[in-house]
């Protein structure tokens, strides 16, 4: 059996902003007619009503359907949200204001946001930053529900849409024009910051129901993605796409070292199989081992702690991605490099590492760090990925799990990002 649904308005998006994103998610919704079985599925996960098993639809009665009651518990605003009050980091549902749609912005219903170690630093102050309340999250996915004047040649109702570290930048400055926007000095990171267009707001993140953002700062997600596991993509995917390009770490038949096998290193293990090299992942545990060749498609496996298989491995790689962030000796990767090696730190160990020069003179190496990635390059790696099918590997959550998230967090207990079901626990 079969039922036709009307097909909803731009009027009719912007009115049931989360219904309407859930809607494009029912296998042939867009085209009218639906398995009865997707459309009672659709219901029974995301609304609390009932809807007619064959006939005729309209959009608003599937929408009263798929309605469900708010998660916000206090306050009162246009958006719901998870934030924290104080660096003790709990948080909690909280209602706020997001500003109007304006003629560059569009309107992101979200679908999932990822978790990123990040959050965790600045929902606690560790990098004693943090402005509260806070809503974190720059891991962000969803579908766009409305679309200003002048941003319709971007996006239109009904696409997927992507937000990742940052929401605005001068554009005008020179990193800004070849592409390095996350490095402008008047970047606006996308939770916790400083919006200087908007009156010097503070902005606040994906772990809430909608975005509104700038067209030229949004992200296209390929249709063939999955969301829930793309969100990590626009941090944990950029995080390592950026690097490996910019370092010419991305050519067939390379030998590549990725040392952590967490959020960030499992992408760079991906990365470097789609970009055809050779992959060796070193970690200190001989428990991942499995993991990494049998599930990410590793192609070798070395334990850093075996001096043996260390010294098997000297002068081979062309280069190393290094994702740690706990205290380790990078003066123990350094011989592993060819001469013109390149070691990039992505990882921010809590004291200065410590090397010999003369074994950078020797082998003319390179020892280097990178940030995430500018807007154009981001679209790159998201097209990339979905070429190749490349998406992160993720444990799906509600949003109300997200303090016991953050506490696994601590512990390294994630395999290997946490993302957020909004569409289903963060409910306005």
């Amino acid at each position: 059996m079969s039922v036709k649904i009307a097909q909803p308005t731009a009027e009719d998006a912007k009115k049931y902003p989360r219904e309407y994103a859930i809607f494009t998610q029912i296998p042939g919704a867009l085209h009218g007619s639906v398995k009865s079985e997707d459309v009672a599925k659709a219901v029974k996960e995301f609304g609390s009503g009932s809807a007619p098993s064959e006939g005729d639809l309209s959009f608003e009665q599937l929408a009263k359907a798929l309605h469900k009651g708010t998660t916000a518990e206090f306050g009162s605003g246009n958006t719901v949200g998870y934030a924290t009050k104080d660096d003790s980091g709990h948080l909690a549902p909280w209602a706020f204001d997001r500003r109007p749609v304006g003629e560059e912005d569009i309107s992101i219903q979200i679908a999932y946001a990822g978790i990123c170690h990040s959050d965790l630093h600045q929902i606690k102050n560790e990098w004693g930053n943090s402005k509260f309340p806070m809503v974190p999250g720059h891991e962000i996915v969803g579908i766009v529900t409305e679309v200003g004047s002048k941003a319709g040649s971007h996006f239109k109702v009904g696409d997927r849409a992507g937000i990742g570290c940052f929401v605005r930048a001068c554009q005008n400055c020179e990193l800004c024009k070849i592409g390095d926007d996350q490095y402008c000095t008047k970047v606006v990171m996308t939770y916790n910051g400083d919006d200087w267009g908007e009156s010097g707001s503070n902005t606040m993140g994906g772990y809430s129901n909608r975005y509104v953002v700038n067209h030229k700062f949004a992200l296209k997600v390929p249709e063939n993605l999955p969301l829930v596991a793309a969100a990590p993509l626009l941090c944990a995917g950029i995080t390592t796409y950026s690097p490996m390009k910019h370092f010419g770490l991305d050519k067939k038949g390379q030998k590549l070292a990725v040392v952590g096998l967490g959020g960030l290193g499992h992408m760079a293990v991906k990365f470097g199989k789609g970009f055809g090299m050779e992959v060796t992942v070193i970690s200190t545990s001989p428990k991942k081992e499995k993991e990494a060749i049998n599930t990410l498609g590793a192609d070798h496996f070395v334990v850093s702690k075996d001096e043996a298989q260390m010294s098997a491995v000297a002068n081979t790689f062309d280069g190393i991605i290094d994702t740690v962030s706990a205290q380790h000796d990078i003066s123990q990767l350094l011989p592993l490099l060819k001469t013109n090696g390149h070691l990039v730190l992505l990882g921010v160990p809590p004291s200065p590492h410590s090397f010999a020069a003369g074994s950078l003179l020797f082998k003319r190496l390179t020892i280097a760090g990178s940030l995430i990635g500018g807007i154009k390059e981001t679209q790159e790696m998201l097209d990339f990925c979905g070429k190749n099918n490349i998406t992160c590997d993720v444990e799906e959550i509600d949003a109300s799990y997200v303090n016991t998230a953050m506490d696994r967090l601590v512990k390294n207990d994630v395999h290997y990002r946490f993302s957020i079901n909004v569409l289903n626990s963060i409910v306005a």
